[in-house]
């Protein structure tokens, strides 16, 4: 029986502990899930241990085979320059396939949903709802686009308007959004964040919240995050696509 490769987790990393406490949350969700699967988590900055850590002992152990997914909502510059410049530095024994990032996904989402529903909403509030999609935020054009896809297509579904709004880098800021929503008639307002774990970025929504009627917690190890992380782990074991440092 063939072994599967390992699933590496690369994560931001955050002084704030909440950061990687979340990311741990997650990663525990995702082996009760597939307890066929070994899945390890590595930090770019911050905590402990580092991807390069993590990619040298597990050569170290004779490991062949590696999925390093990035724990990242969209293609920016973590995905597209940070995390494959350390997966070039890797030990050259290691076959390493760099997973898709986890959004855009119907199911995260659903997990957006679920967290409005937890923080006090229920579809019957949909059609007199506004609903910030409040994301980091990224200079990458190709980023914001896509929240701002998400929220058309959330829209949609039945919420009065949904807005994409930005931590940072971007316009229009979460409080700006509340307004905006506010002004159109939403008789009430919810902050849905787009985010993966608490940190520094997520606490500024969190403010920029504070007009609002409702506040959703941040993604963290909602279940649909769990499965859409397993998703890309399958995407990427397949024979299909090149494989870093093979």
């Amino acid at each position: 029986m063939s072994v599967k490769p390992v699933l590496l987790v690369i994560a931001h990393g955050s002084r704030d502990p909440r950061h990687a406490a979340t990311v741990h949350a997650l990663v525990r969700r995702v082996r009760r899930l597939r307890p066929d699967v070994r899945v390890e988590t590595g930090f770019l900055d911050f905590n402990i241990p580092s991807v390069q850590g993590v990619l040298e002992s597990l050569a170290a152990e004779g490991v062949r085979d590696v999925v390093a997914l990035p724990l990242l909502l969209t293609r920016a510059f973590h995905a597209k320059a940070d995390i494959p410049a350390v997966l070039r530095d890797a030990p050259r024994s290691l076959r390493i396939r760099q997973a898709e990032v986890l959004g855009p996904s119907p199911l995260l989402v659903s997990a957006l949903e679920r967290r409005l529903y937890e923080a006090g909403l229920t579809p019957a509030d949909k059609s007199s709802t506004g609903v910030v999609l409040a994301s980091a935020g990224s200079t990458d054009p190709e980023a914001i686009a896509v929240i701002a896809e998400i929220a058309r297509e959330w829209r949609h579904t039945g919420w009065c308007a949904v807005r994409p709004a930005f931590a940072s880098a971007s316009l229009p800021r979460t409080e700006d959004a509340v307004r905006e929503l506010r002004a159109l008639g939403c008789s009430r307002i919810a902050v849905s964040p787009y985010v993966l774990a608490p940190g520094f970025l997520p606490d500024r929504i969190a403010r920029g919240a504070a007009e609002a009627d409702v506040l959703a917690d941040v993604l963290g190890p909602a279940p649909e995050v769990a499965r859409v992380l397993l998703e890309r782990y399958e995407a990427a074991r397949t024979p299909v696509l090149t494989a870093i440092g093979a």
